[in-house]
């Protein structure tokens, strides 16, 4: 049937009966906040090009983690900021390293018990030169050499797990790196520790922020040769469903609002649970626009997170997830 007889609007015309009636819902426990741990005490250090997010010593981490359980939060993702680096990135798999003292402490918290922590796998904040593996002499001057990274990667995991990592999430996108990361786990006593993938990470210009946020830049060249061609979405499909016969049990999509249609293509593709992250340069961009005014901050936050859950997102990584929980 047609208008007059069929009226749209007719389901719109209270927010109780738009409720009723909504398709996508987003709820606190479906938001994951990312965590920058920095050495020190009573370190609060606000990240220039990320209004509102912190690089923060342990016991404020053991706050924040507090106020997010107490939102209803579902989980925290943990990066590290290590006093000191190298060329092979030993700091992240120094079991006294930031990441693993921030996981001690956060199992010592009841609060943040109720969270799950997430620990993310890469080298990139402990090298030297900040790529996500080895540096060897190659082709262009230099390469990422991926195969030696990769036991360096599920030392890292290991290390990570015994520490209190619930899960453990890889983003450095070297090929072989799940099964590599699962065998380590296995080994070393952690079977149980679920791996989240960032199955299909682009070489994107929104990491921009979070660089600054994990001290992270490369200090020559980019991550084009690992991280993937934006153009790409049946590649992302590929990276998935390896990352999948390796032994991922969760994927993570990242960047989230420009590649939503791959978020999509996966959860269409696959059975197991998918996130997005919005991303840093995401997160600032919306916070530039807030404060000239031309967006409402709180309508757009919700609908930013929902459209990612409307794409098909189970769970999200957002540096909103305080402000969304309390708006929800």
């Amino acid at each position: 049937m047609s208008f007059p007889e069929t009226r749209m609007r007719r389901l719109r015309r209270s927010e109780s009966m738009r409720a009723l009636v909504r398709e996508t819902t987003l709820d606190p426990g479906d938001l994951i906040y990312p965590l920058f741990i920095c050495p020190g005490k009573s370190i609060r250090h606000e990240i220039g090009s990320m209004p509102g997010v912190f690089n923060l010593s342990v016991d404020e981490v053991v706050r924040e983690a507090e106020e997010a359980a107490s939102l209803g939060l579902g989980g925290l993702l943990l990066f590290g900021l290590p006093e000191t680096k190298d060329e092979q990135g030993t700091g992240a798999w120094d079991d006294n390293g930031i990441v693993q003292q921030g996981l001690i402490a956060l199992k010592q918290s009841a609060a943040a018990k109720k969270l799950v922590l997430i620990a993310d796998v890469c080298l990139c904040e402990y090298t030297s030169h900040g790529h996500c593996g080895l540096i060897v002499e190659g082709r262009n001057g230099w390469d990422v050499d991926n195969d030696p990274s990769l036991e360096l990667l599920g030392r890292t995991a290991a290390s990570l797990a015994r520490a209190g990592a619930d899960v453990i999430a890889p983003s450095d996108m070297m090929d072989g790196r799940v099964a590599a990361i699962r065998r380590a786990l296995d080994a070393s006593g952690s079977a149980e520790v679920p791996i989240l993938s960032y199955a299909s990470k682009f070489a994107s210009a929104f990491y921009g922020p979070f660089r600054e946020a994990a001290d992270s830049a490369p200090q020559f060249g980019d991550r084009k040769t690992y991280q993937m061609d934006g153009a790409n979405i049946r590649e992302a499909m590929r990276e998935i469903d390896l990352d999948i016969a390796e032994g991922a049990d969760m994927i993570l999509m990242k960047p989230a609002m420009p590649y939503l249609d791959v978020v999509r293509a996966a959860r269409e593709r696959v059975d197991v649970p998918i996130g997005a992250y919005q991303v840093s340069g995401e997160y600032s961009m919306l916070q530039a626009a807030f404060e000239k005014g031309w967006l409402d901050r709180d309508r757009t936050i919700l609908e930013s997170l929902l459209g990612m859950r409307r794409a098909g997102a189970g769970f999200i990584v957002t540096y909103f997830a305080k402000d969304a929980a309390r708006l929800l």
